[in-house]
């Protein structure tokens, strides 16, 4: 197998498929990658939402999991959520924020304006999270004044520095300020607090992945279901907590 990194750059993620192809590729597995174009050869893209002829994307359910993390917060009390919305870069980033939006609406949760923040909203090629954009971001939060009691953050990654701005700042997670994430990596068991996040089947979406192409491969590239949702999973650790009164 090949693999190439495309680093979010627009004439790679177009490039790289021709030139994998034009080596004899059987097929391609995508990752986070946008299809641009009607590919000759059977594709499963992986957190792909594009529906286009010949490719079939392996999802997790967003309103699912979404839902989930926002119920937890609301049996705990939270009303004044912070949200960190994901860099334009990543693919799951307006299907989640959808899913945000519904659960909110279904919750009689209101998504403030003032609450929310993109992350690298100033990039013009965003580019994979690293925990310095949550800690600068929550810094962000924290400028406004605004209260609230609990941060929705996009990943795990963003959380995590989220924390460590949170605690910079004099505020005790969870009982000032409760913090969820989402993917759980696997530095998130093992945080102080450990992360409470939704987990997202990672392992599992790529075995399905791979499964998917070999199938499609044998048979000749015939016909492939145009999506499979996985199904999240809440893990409830320490960073979340009853709401302080504000």
């Amino acid at each position: 197998y090949f693999v190439a990194s495309h680093r979010g750059k627009p004439d790679l993620i177009q490039e790289y498929p021709r030139m994998l192809i034009d080596r004899a590729v059987e097929g391609l597995i995508l990752l986070n990658t946008p299809v641009a174009e009607v590919l000759r050869v059977p594709v499963v893209a992986i957190s792909g939402h594009h529906r286009v002829p010949g490719v079939t994307n392996i999802v997790v359910d967003n309103k699912k999991a979404t839902f989930a993390a926002l119920e937890h917060l609301v049996k705990l009390g939270h009303r004044r959520i912070a949200f960190f919305k994901g860099h334009r870069g990543s693919s799951d980033t307006e299907y989640r924020w959808r899913g945000v939006l519904g659960a909110a609406a279904k919750l009689g949760i209101e998504v403030r304006p003032e609450l929310t923040i993109q992350l690298q909203h100033d990039a013009r090629n965003p580019s994979p999270s690293v925990p310095e954009e949550g800690y600068v971001t929550a810094q962000e939060l924290l400028a406004t004044g605004e209260r609230f009691t609990a941060l929705f953050a996009f990943n795990d990654i963003s959380a995590i520095g989220a924390v460590r701005a949170f605690r910079d700042a004099g505020l005790r997670v969870p009982e000032d300020v409760s913090a969820m994430g989402f993917f759980d990596i696997q530095a998130a068991a093992y945080l102080t607090p450990r992360l409470t996040t939704v987990r997202q089947p990672l392992r599992q979406m790529g075995e399905m992945a791979a499964k998917q192409l070999l199938l499609r491969i044998s048979n000749g590239n015939g016909k492939a279901p145009p999506l499979i949702s996985m199904t999240p999973e809440l893990v409830v650790r320490e960073s979340t907590g009853p709401a302080r009164v504000l």
